[in-house]
């Protein structure tokens, strides 16, 4: 887990982006002053991110047997950007994200996720390299690696560091995901909660 920064620049203050990805191209696509990102905005931030940054992020990138490995890629008051990998037999437990919109783009490998909106079924799809997708607050889902090699993602999530709600299973999710309260904090706050939590 990574969550090093280097000293703010000037102007900088509005956002901490990773130091090995700190570039005139990513403090473009970031947005500081956007409050709340769309499904669609998020997606297409993902994507830009994971195909161009590809060689930063894959200097990175690194992959942990005790458990999945991430790292803060970008944090402002309105989007958090993380770089996570996934060994075979990682994943997640089924989850929420709380209200907030997300996104997660394939950097390397596949995935295999199940997900389910409130009411409806549960369906599957293997996500390869390059496939991306954004999703809005009504919706749950469970992310795993059982394929034989390693898989590396981009996620965006906006608003920030909400907390995710994880379900026994997918079939027990509620007919309605009601958003958890979600307070707009100063970056300074949020910096605090990013080193305390993962994605």
């Amino acid at each position: 887990m990574t969550s090093t920064y280097a000293e703010n620049l000037p102007g900088q203050e509005q956002f901490d982006l990773h130091p090995a990805l700190d570039s005139r191209l990513l403090r473009d696509v970031i947005h500081p002053s956007r409050d709340l990102w769309t499904p669609r905005e998020l997606r297409d931030l993902t994507s830009f991110v994971a195909s161009e940054l590809t060689t930063g992020l894959l200097q990175i990138l690194d992959y942990s047997t005790e458990r999945r490995w991430w790292a803060r890629l970008g944090l402002t008051e309105g989007v958090e950007l993380w770089l996570l990998s996934w060994l075979p037999g990682q994943g997640t437990e089924p989850h929420d994200h709380g209200g907030s919109a997300g996104s997660f783009t394939v950097l390397k490998g596949k995935l295999q996720e199940d997900y389910r909106y409130p009411a409806g079924p549960i369906r599957s799809a293997v996500r390869d390299t390059g496939d991306a997708l954004g999703f809005g607050s009504g919706r749950a889902h469970q992310v795993l690696n059982p394929f034989d090699a390693p898989a590396a993602t981009v996620h965006a999530y906006s608003p920030p560091l909400v907390p995710t709600r994880e379900y026994a299973s997918l079939l027990d999710i509620p007919d309605s995901i009601p958003p958890l309260p979600a307070q707009r904090l100063p970056l300074a706050e949020l910096r605090q909660l990013a080193d305390l939590e993962g994605p």
